[in-house]
């Protein structure tokens, strides 16, 4: 128990907190786009995914604890490692130079915080479906294929044939992949796997793979919104 309350308390344990959480939630983000880019295989694939997950409870809860955990300890590491910071320097540098630092390195909180808004909206459009949220009038969680499944895709094609909530979700993803983008690397740092050898490629390649999500997530939206994609299911 001695060693949990230190790492607690510590800087450093805080530190690793941030660190293990966020690779908890870096790796749902790459498998949540790996599910979510079945929408341009058709309703079927997306359809039969989404019942997988629904229907498998003892998979499906013991996943959603795990990440809603890691994202309150990540905020909550975040928040008191922010707040240690301006404690240890009440006075700002005199000759501080904010171009050495990236800008997302700069903005990681504000980023962070913003991305947990939208995070918390995106549950209350697309898991829990709730009505009032996604701004079209229509009752998702009554949206059934022929099988009689949840229509997934029925759902994301009326979901994003709104253009403020395209537009929303562009910007949350954009946030979240500059987020990423130097969140990797920092992850790397905290967990003491990089040096100067091989550093500067940890954050190209976090960089080059925060633009590859950003692509992959918001090409759902826009391909429903530029093509109409599934247009008769709108309806």
């Amino acid at each position: 128990m001695k060693v949990i309350t230190n790492i607690f308390r510590s800087s450093l344990g805080k530190k690793y907190i941030m660190a293990v959480s966020g690779l908890v939630m870096f790796l749902f983000v790459i498998g949540h786009l790996a599910g979510n880019l079945q929408f341009f295989l058709g309703a079927e694939s997306i359809n039969r995914y989404g019942h997988f997950l629904q229907t498998n409870l003892e998979v499906l809860w013991p996943a959603r604890i795990i990440l809603l955990l890691a994202l309150f300890l990540h905020v909550w590491a975040a928040i008191k490692l922010s707040a240690e910071n301006k404690a240890a320097r009440p006075v700002p540098y005199a000759n501080w130079n904010p171009t050495v630092a990236s800008y997302a390195s700069r903005t990681m909180l504000m980023s962070g915080l913003i991305v947990f808004a939208f995070i918390i909206y995106h549950l209350l459009h697309y898991t829990l479906v709730i009505k009032q949220v996604n701004l079209t009038g229509q009752d998702f969680a009554g949206f059934m294929d022929p099988e009689k499944r949840h229509d997934i895709f029925k759902m994301m094609v009326v979901g994003f044939s709104n253009p403020w909530v395209s537009l929303f979700y562009v910007v949350g993803i954009a946030l979240l992949c500059l987020h990423l983008s130097h969140g990797v690397s920092a992850m790397f740092q905290s967990l003491g796997w990089k040096n100067k050898v091989y550093g500067p490629w940890l954050d190209y390649g976090a960089r080059l793979l925060a633009w590859l999500i950003f692509i992959g997530y918001v090409s759902i939206p826009i391909s429903v919104l530029v093509f109409h994609y599934g247009k008769e299911a709108v309806k």
